[in-house]
Order: C-alpha cells, then structure tokens, then sequence
C-alpha cells in the first residue's frame, strides 16, 4: 500500500512542478485587478501547493524515507 501512496504523491509533485510556470500566460497582457493573469495564477498555484502539502503532512510524513533493509 504504500508504494501506491508513494507513486500518488509522486504523481501529484510532478503535476504540481509541471503547472507552477505558467507559459502559456506569458504572451498574454491580460489584467485581473490590476496585476497581469500570469501573476494571479502564481498566487492561486502556491495557495493549492500549501493546501497539498499540508495534506501530506499530515497523512503521510515520512513516505519513502523509510530504511531499506
């Protein structure tokens, strides 16, 4: 069970890696009270990757650290 739970959050870090940049809004001159798109988008993405982290904290700390015998 625990290399399932390892692959998911595995998973999910990569996801959350892959998306943090934003390219696709960098050509884009869009504003959202005030500041450009691409800025908002690094606020809302760092908000869900403290929300995800905590949840890891929590559920499965220490999740592929474990010694290997």
């Amino acid at each position: 069970m625990s290399t399932v739970r390892a692959v998911g959050w595995t998973v999910v870090a990569l996801v959350l890696m892959a998306l943090a940049v934003p390219w696709f809004l960098w050509d884009s001159s869009a504003l959202a009270a005030g500041l450009p798109v691409w800025l908002w988008w690094h606020v809302g993405w760092m908000a869900l990757a403290s929300v995800v982290f905590a949840v890891f904290a929590r559920t499965d700390w220490g999740l592929g650290v474990e010694e290997v015998n």
